[in-house]
């Protein structure tokens, strides 16, 4: 009996080894999908997948691996109506139908505030990691990582916010907030999970924006350790991702233009291969969208339809509010807003931001649900008392990066002003027009802007000095009350934004100037010329030769 005891023992000894052996030659793949930067478009069209679209593809996915990971990098919660109505508890709903699995905010995500946001955590049935958002007593916003088992494997997910948050989100939504240092803290992160997990995954808002402190590539240049980083923030389209260092780096663009599919195949524990590709609003055109979504959103529409459907006015031109038009120069949309400023406050000068206007009005009627989409933010009007010199500072703020689209480019009522692109940032502003006179650097105006510019946002740091003098309605509310009193197509654009044009050098005498029209591209203008986009680029000093807009003026040089 002993010996057969034994017999048995052995048998069993070898067969646990054997299966301890196989289980650890076993190859597993785990699927990610990843969105990022939608801001609320959540119905197809206009180069939107929608969000039912994805869906039946994220669960064809699913049925084919079942250990996928559906991952969102941020900006999620806000940009349209269907959000807004309902400050975000909308989009909630429709992540939680889709079965998302975990995702980190986004500088827009707090666009409600910090306390709402904590609110819309709470309506999630999966996890918002951060882990560079610190409290006033030093305790952590969000919690800032998650290990999830995934077929024998795990898996580590920790996440980022951009520390951009803190001016590109109103500064009362972040008040008592600290994004901490976001190297530092992938630093912390990876040498506290590297022990515990087979793989690590970073889900970050932070961008690739060459302007910003703190990038992607930053981060992975001095933290080793991260498999696959997740990003969003600089709306990146990376077809097949990109291996930075031994980290695969993947963004999907924004505006449900594509999402993201990595595949990572792991032998025995340790990860063999990745893989990344984009699935595009091409791709999807024959998906069908998934019913459980379109539902969800039917609900929430025929909720929201009561409020967004009411006529407001008319227009028999479109109102320009293209973010590539508005981030880069005067349009009849940005007028008509910032008439409505001064209607609504009787300041002497309105002042808003590009970067506010986030749609346009097509010609036809228009309803309160089209002006909430061109005004998403719920900003209101602030008044402020501003020294003339403190003005021009923000005006010049606002143009440093042109031609380049930037979110702070000024549209203004009551003032004229000029700008030599030619001349270095913050020294740009050639004359300001109030009243027929020049602007005194020591007199103050009355300003109307909305609250985020106030405060110092978009790094209107001399409009957060000035004084306040009053709050008024929101920007929305107030341009549905000017609309009520003035035909919206009679507004055009009428030289408040003015630029010097660019002379040739003198050595260049034979040459054209050429005035950029949409559609353009540097080569087809190059083609046009008989020349080339490079010597296009030198001459007219373009650091990146594909951001070009309408109303650009270039100097075409010679053969």
């Amino acid at each position: 009996m002993k010996k057969v005891l034994s017999m048995i023992l052995v048998l069993v000894m070898i067969f646990s080894l054997s299966t301890v052996t196989m289980a650890a030659d076993d190859q597993v793949t785990i699927t990610i999908v990843h969105t990022n930067d939608t801001h609320a478009r959540v119905e197809s069209g206009n180069g939107i997948i929608g969000f039912a679209k994805i869906s039946t593809k994220v669960n064809e996915l699913r049925e084919a691996n079942p250990n996928l990971l559906l991952i969102d990098a941020g900006d999620v919660f806000h940009g349209q109506t269907i959000a807004t109505l309902v400050r975000g508890e909308s989009i909630a709903k429709i992540l939680n139908v889709m079965k998302y699995d975990v995702m980190v905010p986004g500088n827009h995500d707090f666009n409600y505030g910090q306390e709402r946001l904590l609110e819309l955590k709470d309506m999630l049935d999966f996890p918002m990691l951060a882990a560079n958002i610190s409290k006033e007593d030093d305790s952590q916003l969000l919690d800032g990582y998650m290990i999830k088992e995934i077929d024998g494997v795990k898996v580590g997910v920790f996440g980022l916010s951009t520390p951009e948050t803190a001016y590109k989100t109103h500064p009362k939504n972040v008040e008592g907030l600290t994004f901490d240092n976001p190297i530092e803290k992938a630093k912390e992160m990876v040498a506290l999970l590297k022990d515990q997990v087979d793989v690590i995954i970073l889900v970050g808002h932070i961008g690739e924006d060459e302007g910003s402190e703190f990038t992607s590539k930053k981060i992975i240049a001095e933290v080793p350790g991260i498999d696959v980083f997740v990003d969003g923030h600089s709306h990146t389209l990376k077809p097949e991702g990109e291996m930075v260092e031994e980290t695969l780096l993947v963004q999907a663009g924004a505006y449900d233009e594509a999402f993201g599919i990595v595949n990572l195949t792991l032998v025995g524990g340790k990860v063999t291969a990745k893989t990344a590709e984009l699935f595009t609003v091409e791709d999807a055109v024959d998906v069908v969208e998934d019913p459980t979504v379109i539902a969800a959103i039917a609900d929430i529409k025929a909720a929201n339809d009561l409020i967004t459907n009411v006529l407001v006015g008319t227009t028999s031109v479109m109102l320009e509010g293209t973010r590539e038009v508005v981030r880069a120069g005067e349009s009849n949309l940005g007028n008509l807003i910032t008439n409505a400023m001064l209607y609504e406050s009787g300041a002497q000068i309105a002042l808003t931001n590009g970067g506010g206007i986030r749609a346009s009005i097509e010609a036809g009627e228009i309803t309160v649900g089209d002006v909430i989409t061109v005004l998403p933010f719920g900003n209101y009007i602030v008044t402020l008392d501003v020294l003339g010199s403190d003005l021009i500072l923000a005006l010049e703020n606002g143009l440093t990066d042109y031609p380049a689209a930037k979110g702070a480019f000024p549209h203004v009522a009551g003032i004229k002003f000029t700008f030599d692109p030619s001349k270095p940032a913050m020294s740009r502003v050639t004359s300001v027009i109030f009243e027929g006179k020049e602007i005194d650097p020591n007199a103050y105006y009355s300003v109307a802007t909305n609250d985020f510019m106030a405060a110092g946002g978009d790094q209107y740091t001399s409009l957060g000095i000035s004084a306040q003098t009053g709050q008024y309605a929101a920007l929305d509310e107030a341009l549905i009350a000017y609309l009520e009193t003035v035909d919206a197509s009679t507004v055009a654009v009428e030289g408040r934004v003015n630029v010097v044009e660019a002379v040739a050098p003198e050595e260049a005498t034979e040459t054209e100037m050429y005035t950029v029209v949409s559609g353009d591209m540097l080569w087809k203008i190059a083609q046009k010329f008989g020349t080339t986009w490079e010597k296009i680029a030198e001459v007219n000093n373009l650091s990146n030769p594909n951001l070009i807009f309408p109303g650009n003026v270039f100097i075409i040089p010679a053969n």
